[in-house]
């Protein structure tokens, strides 16, 4: 679960908090927190959003490799 350390990564190298993140993502902050600890897995809809979000590409959060 390589994605947790990089989406806390890309937030706070953008600035953002948590909560901000989670308004964008239409879930709440206790929520998105979890994401970054890997207590909750982070659904297909919410990473496609992250991408959008920090203009990177889905391989690049969940750090794969060609």
């Amino acid at each position: 679960m390589k994605y947790i350390k990089k989406i806390r990564d890309l937030r706070e190298d953008n600035d953002l908090t948590q909560a901000q993140i989670a308004k964008l993502l239409g879930t709440s902050q206790t929520m998105y927190s979890r994401y970054e600890r890997g207590a909750n897995e982070l659904p297909i809809h919410h990473l496609v959003k992250l991408c959008e979000i920090y203009d990177v590409s889905a391989d690049y959060i969940l750090d794969i490799e060609k």
